[in-house]
């Protein structure tokens, strides 16, 4: 991978996160079922959490000199996450949601190799966490559908 395609790779899951973030929060705000109110606060915990890292991520962008993806329009060009605009039940939610995630921790650690081979180890010790940060939201999604 050259210079160009890591930095529109950092672009794509930049707003992938963000996406992931939305639909979190979405999930979080339209939850039904038995076990509501532990699902609320669950997903709630969710999508705080990727949000503290929105704006780590935008200033180590920035940072490459990289311009930040900022508008819904780019959002929905870049992002790997699909859009969700018609939440179902309560098990789908969170298949989808742990879908999403595992795909993201996927996505952080590819990163971080190629972060890596650049010498940006800043940057990759900050994608290493996000990674860990989706394999435990996973875990969470994962034990809460069983």
């Amino acid at each position: 991978m050259d210079r160009t395609e890591y930095y529109l790779e950092l672009k794509r899951v930049f707003a992938s996160e963000f996406s992931f973030y939305l639909k979190a929060a979405n999930f979080h705000w339209n939850v039904e079922g038995e076990p509501f109110y532990q699902l609320h606060l669950m997903l709630e915990r969710i999508y705080n959490e990727v949000l503290e890292s929105i704006d780590i991520y935008a200033e180590e962008l920035r940072a490459l000199q990289i311009v930040t993806p900022a508008s819904l329009s780019q959002f929905l060009q870049l992002t790997y996450i699909q859009d969700e605009n018609a939440p179902g039940d309560w098990k789908g939610l969170l298949q989808e949601l742990l879908l999403d995630s595992d795909m993201m921790a996927m996505k952080f650690q590819q990163l971080f190799m190629v972060a890596e081979e650049f010498g940006d180890h800043g940057l990759s010790n900050f994608l290493a966490d996000r990674q860990d940060a989706h394999k435990k939201h996973s875990w969470m999604l994962r034990s809460s559908l069983k």
